[in-house]
């Protein structure tokens, strides 16, 4: 997609929230959100904007599943996903559940199930008395778990019902990576479209997993790149919103780390802290943090930690909503002026 630079873009004019985030230059980094556990399930479309509501399956249990985050503290995002003519089977479910396996962790382990649709609520019941240690049932579901942890899933928001513009950038991405990508793979890569996962102003925008990585601002020329991972990590420095592993300012240091270090440091597990930050109010964004992330290899070969401090660089006028008339509000913008490695 070509980007029109801001001074040929009357804002009056531009129905898409990401061509202005794109075009004045907003760096996604950081944007990716922090969780422990996914749970992703398949509900064919049409999405609305309110689907979490109306749908009567996740109706069900969207009360139970809002207690387990708001009174026990679980971090856990739910995600949607549009069951594929290939991938999924009339009359029965899909249901991905990912969770942080560790402290120190490269990538997210993953629990599949396809089961009956009228057996889904329970299941997903199930998982969630789990993660709150409450008697349960899940032992029951085992006869459907998939054996599925090679395979790699690619997930774009194409839910224009929340934003136009994932559907606008995110739908064509989806399909050119469905098409031309994972018939490639021999079985080890499925793309998927799913609802709003965050950041449509980073339209078209991916989730990476079982490896948790997030992107936004997505170009066609880069899906070899990020697929096949055959060439320099430069050259998507500027498309990488951070890991989900991590908090937002450890994501920011962590992305000069895997510029430096190249594709092997995905691979590495990995935890972050925040050693200092700026004392700010309520709703407002710190000029700077001091952070560490510790580090390992698989298999143990390498380990030691980096330091970091993370300022503030710059603000750009952004939006975060498509349409006719918008709001543009200034975004802080970061870089690492400090990076050292330590014992």
């Amino acid at each position: 997609m070509q980007t029109q630079q801001t001074d040929q873009l009357p804002i009056k004019d531009c129905r898409f929230c990401s061509q202005v985030s794109k075009a004045n230059g907003e760096d996604p980094i950081g944007t990716a959100g922090t969780c422990d556990h996914w749970l992703i399930m398949e509900i064919p479309q049409p999405w609305p904007q309110d689907i979490f509501e109306k749908n009567p399956t996740i109706k069900a249990f969207i009360d139970f599943f809002e207690e387990v985050i708001v009174k026990h503290r679980i971090n856990i995002r739910p995600m949607l996903i549009a069951p594929d003519g290939e991938y999924s089977h009339p009359g029965f479910t899909r249901l991905l559940y990912y969770y942080r396996p560790a402290k120190l962790f490269s990538q997210f382990e993953k629990q599949e199930f396809v089961l009956p649709e009228e057996q889904a609520i329970t299941l997903v019941t199930a998982i969630l008395k789990q993660l709150i240690q409450q008697p349960n049932n899940l032992s029951e579901f085992q006869q459907y778990q998939q054996q599925t942890s090679q395979i790699r899933e690619l997930m774009v928001c194409t839910h224009a019902q929340v934003d136009l513009a994932c559907g606008r950038f995110g739908t064509p991405l989806y399909r050119r990576l469905r098409k031309e990508y994972a018939p490639a793979a021999n079985g080890n890569l499925r793309v998927w479209q799913t609802t709003h996962f965050g950041g449509h102003e980073f339209a078209p925008t991916l989730v990476d997993l079982p490896q948790g990585c997030l992107w936004g601002h997505l170009e066609p020329e880069t899906l070899d790149l990020l697929v096949n991972r055959n060439g320099s990590v430069a050259d998507l420095h500027k498309f990488y919103r951070g890991w989900r592993g991590l908090t937002k300012f450890e994501q920011i240091a962590e992305r000069e780390i895997w510029t430096q270090l190249g594709w092997t440091w995905l691979d590495y597990l990995k935890a972050g802290k925040v050693l200092a930050i700026e004392q700010i109010a309520e709703g407002q964004e710190a000029d700077w943090a001091e952070v560490r992330i510790d580090f390992s290899a698989p298999d143990g070969s390498v380990s030691g930690a980096y330091e970091a401090r993370v300022e503030v660089s710059g603000e750009v006028m952004s939006t975060v909503g498509s349409g006719k008339e918008m709001e543009l509000k200034a975004v802080k913008q970061y870089r690492v002026s400090r990076l050292v490695k330590v014992e």
